[in-house]
This record gives C-alpha cells, sequence and structure tokens, in this order.
C-alpha cells in the first residue's frame, strides 16, 4: 500500500471536521443527508416498540443519566432525559436492532445508525442549530465514520462491527458542534478508536442476539470519548487516521462525498441477504409463483451471505440476519415488512415449510464482487419440473440501482405512519426535507422527535 505523509491525514480531518463551511457540500450531498436521516428516522420510530430498543432506553435511563443538566439530552421517541452519551448510545441500540437503515458498501456496515441520533442528543443544547449546520454535522459524521471504516478493515484480519469504526464519526460530529480545539479533536479521535468496540461481526452473525453490529457502544464511547477530551483527557493517536499506512484512505476527504453513495434498505433484514431477495422478488413478478408449488428454493451469493442464520429463527434477531427465511417471505409474502420478522411472523408454516427446502451455495463469482457489490442468483426448482432462474441481482437501493428520492419518502411514510400517525410523520418529513432551505432551523424538527411512540 502506497504511503502518504500521516500529518497531513490528520491535518485534513481536522480542517474537514472544524472549518467545513456547510455551503461547501455539494448541493447533492445534502439533500442525500437529509434523505439519509428522513429515513433512519422513520427506522428508529419503528423500532421504539421493540424489546431491544425499550432495553436500551431502559438501560440509559438506569446507568446514563446526566449529572450536570447542561449535559443532558430527551432520548428519541420517549422523551425521558438522560446524557448526551446515554441518548446516542439509546437511539443507536434501538435503531441498530431493526436492521433497516442505511449502510455503506466499503465499510461492510452503517453510519447513519449512530450519526442521527448523535445529530439529536447534540441539537438538546443548541437551540438555535440551523438546518445548514445540522446537516453539515450530519455529513461529517458519515465522510470521518466511513473513511475510518475502510482504514480499519485495510489495517486488520477481524471483520469488526460497525460500532468498531463509527465512534470516530460520533466524535467528530461533538467536536465540530460543541467547539473542540484541533488538539482536543486529536486526542477525542485517539480515545474513540481504542474504545471502540472491536466486536467480531461473523460471532453475531453465527449466533444473532440484540448485540447486533455493536452500533450502541460505538455512540457511547464516541460521544464519551469528545466529552472526555474536552475535560483535558489524552489518548492519541488514533492509528486509523495518524499511522502512515493509512494516510491514504482520507485523501480525498472533501472531495468525494461518500455520503452520497450511502444504500437505503427497501427490507428489515441484514443488507447481505437483500441480493437474493430481489431476485425472488423479480422471479414472482416475472412468473405465476405460488409457494406450495415450489420444490426446492436454490440461492447462489457471496461467503458472508450464505453464512448468515439457516434456519427458521424463533427471534427477530436471527430473522433479520436469516438468509433463507428472507428468500422465503419474499415467496410467500411478495414483501417483507416489520410484521415478518416480529411475533406471528416467527411462527408462519407456510415459510418455514419453505426454509427448510432451500439450498444455500457460496458462489465465486458473487464473492469476487464482495464487498463492493452486493449480488446473488436464484433459482427455483417447481414441482412440475421447471427450472426458474433469475441470473445475477444485485441488491437495490444503492448506487447501483438507487432509489429515488420519492422512493426514500415513501418508504419513510410506510415505515412511520402506522407508528406515528400521519400528521406527525408528515410533521417530520417536511422538516427533514426543509433543512436545505435557507434560514431552516432544527428545532423545527427537533420538536417532533422526542414524544413517545
Amino acid at each position: 500500500m502506497a504511503k502518504t505523509n500521516p500529518a497531513m491525514a490528520l491535518s485534513r480531518v481536522t480542517a474537514f471536521t472544524l472549518d467545513l463551511v456547510p455551503e461547501d457540500i455539494p448541493l447533492p450531498a445534502r439533500e442525500m443527508a437529509a434523505l439519509l436521516l428522513l429515513d433512519t428516522l422513520g427506522v428508529c420510530a419503528a423500532s421504539a416498540p421493540m424489546e431491544a430498543g425499550v432495553l436500551g432506553r431502559e438501560t440509559a435511563a438506569m446507568l446514563h443519566a446526566a449529572g450536570n443538566p447542561a449535559m443532558a439530552a430527551r432520548m428519541l421517541f420517549d422523551g425521558r432525559p438522560v446524557s448526551i452519551a446515554g441518548a446516542a448510545y439509546a437511539g443507536a441500540t434501538q435503531i441498530d436492532n431493526l436492521d433497516w437503515h442505511d449502510g455503506y458498501n466499503p465499510t461492510k456496515g452503517h453510519i447513519g445508525v449512530v450519526v442521527v441520533p448523535t445529530l439529536a442528543a447534540l441539537a438538546e443544547s443548541h437551540h438555535d442549530l440551523s438546518g445548514a449546520e445540522a446537516l453539515a454535522a450530519l455529513v461529517i459524521g458519515y465522510e470521518i465514520a466511513g473513511r475510518a471504516a475502510i482504514s480499519l478493515h485495510a489495517s486488520v484480519s477481524d471483520y469488526h462491527t460497525s460500532g468498531a469504526w463509527n465512534a470516530l464519526g460520533v466524535t467528530a460530529m461533538a467536536a465540530r458542534l460543541r467547539g473542540l480545539t484541533p488538539g482536543q479533536l486529536r486526542e477525542a479521535l485517539g480515545i474513540a478508536e481504542y474504545h471502540g468496540p472491536r466486536s467480531q461481526m461473523m460471532r453475531e452473525i453465527a449466533n444473532p442476539t440484540m448485540l447486533h453490529d455493536g452500533s450502541g457502544w460505538g455512540a457511547l464511547a464516541g460521544m464519551s470519548a469528545a466529552i472526555q477530551a474536552e475535560l483535558g483527557f489524552t489518548g492519541a493517536p488514533a492509528v486509523t487516521i495518524e499511522a502512515p499506512e493509512a494516510a491514504i484512505h482520507w485523501e480525498d476527504l472533501g472531495r468525494f462525498w461518500q455520503v452520497e453513495h450511502q444504500y437505503v434498505k427497501p427490507y428489515p433484514t441484514c443488507r447481505w441477504a437483500h441480493a437474493a431477495v430481489d431476485a425472488a422478488h423479480e422471479l414472482c413478478l416475472a412468473h405465476s409463483i405460488d409457494a406450495v408449488d415450489i420444490e426446492t428454493v436454490r440461492i447462489r451469493s457471496f461467503n458472508y451471505a450464505v453464512e448468515l442464520f439457516p434456519g427458521m429463527p424463533d427471534t427477530t434477531s436471527k430473522a433479520q440476519y436469516s438468509l433463507p427465511f428472507a428468500v422465503a417471505v419474499m415467496l410467500v409474502h411478495r414483501n417483507i415488512g416489520l410484521e415478518h420478522v416480529s411475533g406471528a411472523g416467527l411462527a408462519d408454516n407456510a415459510v418455514a415449510a419453505l426454509v427448510a427446502r432451500t439450498e444455500l451455495i457460496a458462489e465465486q463469482r458473487h464473492e469476487a464482487r464482495y464487498p463492493a457489490g452486493r449480488w446473488a442468483d436464484v433459482e427455483l426448482v417447481m414441482r412440475d419440473g421447471r427450472i426458474l432462474a433469475s441470473g445475477d441481482v444485485h441488491a437495490r437501493g444503492g448506487p447501483e440501482r438507487p432509489y429515488s428520492a420519492d422512493d426514500i419518502i415513501a418508504k419513510f411514510m410506510g415505515t412511520a405512519v402506522p407508528l406515528l400517525g400521519q400528521a406527525r410523520a408528515a410533521a417530520i418529513r417536511d422538516g427533514c426535507l426543509s433543512l436545505t432551505s435557507p434560514g431552516s432551523r432544527f428545532g423545527d424538527l427537533a420538536a417532533q422527535l422526542y414524544d413517545p411512540v
């Protein structure tokens, strides 16, 4: 790997984080940030009544209260005050456990899950926060976290959860909005990287639980790091930024806007399953298929995808991390919604029968295109002898098969209205989309974010 000046990487990160002028962010990046904020808030609302979200908020209320009222923030779609670190933790834990939020292919993980609750927590003490500055903070979180992820993946052999690196994005946002100095930012990034949870993703894939992608602890570590550095705690350097071999990953900061290249999820399941789900969906559209007429479902995808939970899940965590289950739900119901990965959806006999008739195959041509792409193909062997083949399919929602703004807005309304009602959901939609307008204020949106679901 080519080496460049590590001091330049830190200087670039510092200038970008602390000195970025909101108007210098290209309009498409700002517009995408507003849409990603909207999408993530929809997932946050939908996940509020779920067990993991409830437990995450209870944990924050019990353990992460604010000793200083100036450091307090209300929890999203709950309203109880905790510390700003506790609010970021609770929101990220809640969102993380409904696997419907955005991601970025090169990171093999997720950013919106932490930067959205971080923005909401920090904005509690910035009542005059402009829409432009709110979007700038959000963009900074996406850009710093994404590059920290790529740098970490390039430097270690283990596949770590998003919490391991999205902590740095949280820290950068806090440094920006709390006015940390360059020296404090350097220490904070080092603290966040050191304490970011380097949890092994494949352990969670093999045994799906509420641990999910480590994002709650990443948010907690990142916010705590910023406050520690503000008080004088030291912890530099962050080697994913300052190591000589890491500098190359930061060279395009401020020129290539990763925020514009996030994917938005059509389904509340692991992104690794989406290509196969879309392949099944396209077969359903092209043929008159009744699930009872399927003898065998044959799924070919990249290695990580076929390592997802193989059987019929008995928990929401397992359901969101199961490839055969997700494909079977699509074939039976022509859709995957929250009702399919929770409650009675976990005891669906028609889906279970199809899961039992599914074969998973690791396919080298799909593996070769990972992580840049998420590819799969599906064959349905019918009882009448026909074999229906999808061909190679890429998951929808990302740069390869993008969602339009209207698609993202429609997803939000479909997700949020059942929980929030039409009027409140529409107010959140309008509040997010207005942040790109001159004179907008984040507080107008925030007024809709804290009342319980």
